[in-house]
């Protein structure tokens, strides 16, 4: 007699892992699109796949609402380690970072409005949070070490300044470009120079000259008005 055949597994983990993906890819799509109109249905036929397998992933559209917004917190965080940390002027990754993240919101209102809408804040929580609190942080204190920076500026700083940005972005106020110029520029060491915002370019050195006085760069904070 012979031996049976073991049973045939019912689906491999990476398809599954892939109509997440896919599912998760309309969804981002469709809210950034469309705002809070967009309904399961709707993503389901977009990624491809039945609504049973929507909801096997995403239980409901809160929850999937949800994952949209950690995956772009995701995105966020990879940009800053790949991108921004390895910048030779550390102050300039830390410009780019916040860049990034202004022009991440301000190509995502629909997904934002969602987000809020569903979840009360658009704001990272727990791990999320913490992924792109230490980015911020290491930038920082490279920044400090290389003098790019004032030594007093904390990641609660940077926290400010990215709700004034989502603020400026989710009302249309103003120009978000402008303030986040602005706002960087505070942070500078006086003698290092303007920082650079482009979320893609290359570093800008540091000058080599400049009005530096001798004077450390504590005593020139002390001293300014």
């Amino acid at each position: 007699m012979s031996t049976p055949s073991p049973p045939r597994r019912r689906k491999p983990r990476a398809d599954a892992e892939r109509n997440r993906a896919r599912v998760l890819a309309a969804a981002r799509a469709l809210f950034t699109a469309r705002g809070q109109d967009v309904q399961m249905p709707e993503v389901a036929r977009a990624a491809g796949v039945g609504i049973g397998t929507v909801y096997r992933h995403f239980p409901s559209r809160a929850a999937l609402i949800e994952a949209a917004g950690e995956a772009r917190h995701d995105d966020i965080v990879e940009f800053g380690r790949t991108v921004c940390v390895p910048c030779p002027d550390a102050a300039d990754g830390l410009a780019r970072y916040i860049g990034y993240i202004g022009e991440v919101l301000a190509s995502d209102r629909g997904l934002t409005a969602s987000i809020e809408a569903t979840l009360g804040s658009a704001r990272p929580e727990g791990a999320a949070a913490e992924r792109t609190e230490a980015i911020a942080a290491e930038l920082i204190a490279r920044a400090r070490t290389q003098g790019t920076i004032r030594p007093d500026v904390e990641v609660a700083d940077l926290s400010m300044i990215v709700c004034g940005l989502a603020a400026i972005i989710r009302n249309g106020t103003g120009d978000w470009r402008r303030y986040l110029d602005i706002s960087l520029a505070g942070l500078r060491d006086v003698s290092a120079g303007p920082l650079d915002t482009t979320p893609g370019a290359a570093a800008v050195p540091r000058p080599s000259g400049g009005p530096r006085d001798g004077a450390t760069s504590g005593e020139r904070h002390q001293a300014a008005p």
